[in-house]
C-alpha cells in the first residue's frame, strides 16, 4: 500500500495514510452506528432533520469524489435507508473529469469494497478548466464539475444531489468572504439550482467535524483521494490552506472559536449591521433608520 500512496501522491495527488490495515466492511459499517455515533452518525442525522433535508419521495443523487468525505457521505445515506425510514432513493454517482488511471482504479476499488455502488462518468474538466482559466483553474473547474453532476443526477430521475461538504468547510467558507471579500456570506445547508429547474443541492455533513471524518478514515483503514487533480497541483497555493491555518491558531488563543464562526452566522443581527443584500437588491442601515 506504501508503494502506491508514494505513486499517487506524485501524480498530484494528497493522499491520508491510515493508522491500520484495512478493516473487514461490516465492521466500518457498524463503527458508524456505534464507535463514532456521538461525532458523525448523530450529527449527520441532526442536519438532516434540522435543515430539513429530505422528504418522502427524494430521489437523492450522492456524489462520490474518492476522497474521504464523499466516500464517508455515500455510507452514511446507506446507513440511513439501512436503519432510517427508507421513504427515499439513493444514487451514487461519480465523474470522472480526468484523473490519471491509477486514481480512477483507486476510486474504484474503494467502492467495491465499500459496497458502494456507483455510476461512473467520463468529462474532460481537468483539461479545460486548465485551458480555460490558467493559473487558477480550482473555481472553474468547481463550477463545471458541479453543473455536470447536476445534470448527470437530473438524467437519472434524482431532484436532489447532495455534496459532502462538512462543518470545517462551512466555517472557512465564512472567513474566506469576510476576508478576502468584504461580505459575510456562508455555505448554506441547502439551496436549489439556478441552472436545473427542480433540482435541489444539500450538505447532510454540515455539522460533521473534519477531525472526525479524518479519524473514522484512518480507523476504516481506507485509502482516499483527497486532490486527484493533476492540474492544481502543479499551481499556486490555495487561499482555503491559509484560512484553515488561521482557523487553528485562533483555536490556540480562543476556545470554540471555530463554533463561534458558525454561530455567527446563524445570530445575525439585523439592528446592528450597515448594509445587506436580498436577492440582487442592496440595503442600507438608512433605509430603516426613520421608521424607528
Amino acid at each position: 500500500m506504501e508503494d502506491k500512496v508514494n505513486e499517487l501522491a506524485g501524480k498530484g495527488c494528497e493522499i491520508i495514510i491510515p493508522d491500520e490495515d484495512r478493516k473487514p466492511l461490516a465492521e466500518i459499517e457498524r463503527s458508524i452506528i456505534k464507535r463514532y455515533r456521538k461525532h458523525l452518525w448523530s450529527k449527520f442525522v441532526k442536519a438532516i432533520k434540522e435543515y430539513e433535508l429530505i422528504q418522502d419521495g427524494d430521489k437523492i443523487a450522492v456524489a462520490i469524489s474518492g476522497g474521504k468525505d464523499s466516500l464517508l457521505m455515500a455510507k452514511l445515506f446507506q446507513e440511513l435507508h439501512r436503519h432510517g425510514n427508507a421513504n427515499f432513493q439513493l444514487e451514487f454517482i461519480a465523474m470522472d473529469p480526468g484523473y490519471h488511471p491509477d486514481i480512477k482504479q483507486l476510486l474504484v476499488e474503494n467502492c467495491q469494497y465499500l459496497n458502494i455502488p456507483v455510476h461512473i462518468f467520463e468529462s474532460d474538466i481537468f483539461e479545460v478548466a486548465n485551458r480555460i482559466a490558467g493559473d487558477y483553474p480550482c473555481y472553474m473547474c468547481a463550477r463545471m464539475r458541479r453543473g455536470a453532476l447536476y445534470s448527470k443526477a437530473q438524467e437519472l430521475g434524482c431532484n436532489k444531489l447532495a455534496l459532502g461538504h462538512h462543518f470545517n468547510d462551512v466555517i472557512e467558507t465564512t472567513m474566506l468572504n469576510l476576508l478576502y471579500s468584504g461580505n459575510f456570506k456562508t455555505m448554506m445547508p441547502k439551496l436549489k439550482s439556478d441552472n436545473f429547474e427542480g433540482m435541489e443541492l444539500i450538505r447532510p455533513m454540515y455539522l460533521i467535524e473534519e477531525e472526525y471524518i479524518i479519524k473514522f478514515i484512518n480507523y476504516a483503514g481506507i485509502m482516499p483521494l483527497n486532490c486527484a487533480c493533476m492540474v492544481a497541483a502543479k499551481k499556486i497555493g490555495n487561499k482555503r490552506y491559509e484560512i484553515k491555518e488561521l482557523i487553528s491558531k485562533l483555536k490556540e488563543t480562543f476556545e470554540n472559536v471555530d463554533i463561534s464562526i458558525f454561530r455567527a452566522a446563524e445570530n445575525v443581527n439585523m439592528d446592528c449591521i450597515l448594509g445587506w443584500k436580498k436577492g440582487d437588491k442592496k440595503y442600507s442601515f438608512l433605509d430603516l433608520y426613520d421608521e424607528e
